[in-house]
């Protein structure tokens, strides 16, 4: 059996699940079985390409690196200091000064 290569990746997963589930139920005959893993390795296969096909596409997508400028450089602040910084009191002292 050759699948459709026109699927979609999403349309392939949800026909590699309905698959795997007659499996899962046991109501199949041997032959059923046998068919059905050997459709469900097919569906497997199609989305693996799928993912592939996908992940170059990603990868040659032009990278603009664009320096930060001074002004908007990145916060120091870990998560555990924002989310202390929410939790604060309003007039409560925000801490040490550095020096």
């Amino acid at each position: 059996m050759t699948l459709d290569s026109s699927l979609t990746y999403e349309q392939a997963l949800v026909q590699l699940d309905a698959t795997l589930r007659s499996l899962e139920e046991g109501k199949l005959s041997l032959e059923e079985a046998i068919a059905a893993v050997a459709r469900g390795r097919e569906y497997l296969q199609l989305c693996e390409r799928k993912l592939e096909e996908a992940r170059q596409r990603i990868e040659s997508l032009p990278v603009k690196e664009e320096p930060l400028p001074e002004d908007e450089a990145p916060h120091p602040a870990t998560v555990a200091d924002l989310r202390a910084e929410r939790a604060r009191t309003p007039g409560e002292p925000q801490g040490e000064i550095p020096f």
